[in-house]
């Protein structure tokens, strides 16, 4: 038996367009920006942002890969990569020698001090000043019930108190 497909309407078909479009267009835009200033691509940036954010500056390879939604092996290559320019090491987990921790080196909190006024200047530019106030809350909401179905598990949905650096 099969069932009727609720097409989208014309209004909901131009809201899922422009949607596929933005992302689609936003990660190339970001890793130009990135690559420009840092040589860096955005999902390594995002390895070494979410470095920064952890305490002491380590996190476990999987909390790590958990929070930049990749899987092992993908995060692996990038954070050998991060490591052949000496901005992240690797390091058995003290707590548990089958686990592995990568620890932002010195180098790597510098170049992400450095890197972060840029891509903060470039989201502005592409997102947040493309909108009014009222729209940044209701692209806030939007976001938060797309991730509700993306990301149940809450594992890259940002706390609703703000406390995230750029």
């Amino acid at each position: 038996m099969t069932t009727s497909t609720p097409w989208l309407s014309p209004a909901e078909l131009r809201a899922w367009l422009g949607l596929v479009a933005v992302a689609e267009l936003l990660p190339a835009q970001l890793d130009s920006q990135l690559q420009r200033d840092a040589t860096l691509t955005h999902f390594e940036y995002q390895v070494l942002a979410m470095l920064s954010e952890a305490p002491d500056h380590v996190l476990r390879m999987s909390a790590l890969a958990q929070r930049t939604n990749a899987t092992l092996p993908r995060l692996s290559h990038v954070v050998k990569r991060l490591e052949d320019r000496g901005l992240v090491r690797r390091a058995p987990c003290a707590d548990d020698r089958r686990a592995t921790n990568a620890h932002l080196t010195p180098a790597g909190w510098d170049l992400v001090v450095a890197t972060a006024p840029g891509h903060v200047r470039t989201a502005r530019e592409l997102v947040v000043d493309a909108l009014t106030a009222a729209q940044v809350a209701e692209l806030e909401t939007i976001t938060r019930a797309l991730l509700g179905r993306l990301d149940p598990e809450g594992r890259l949905t940002p706390p609703l108190d703000g406390d995230t650096a750029g």
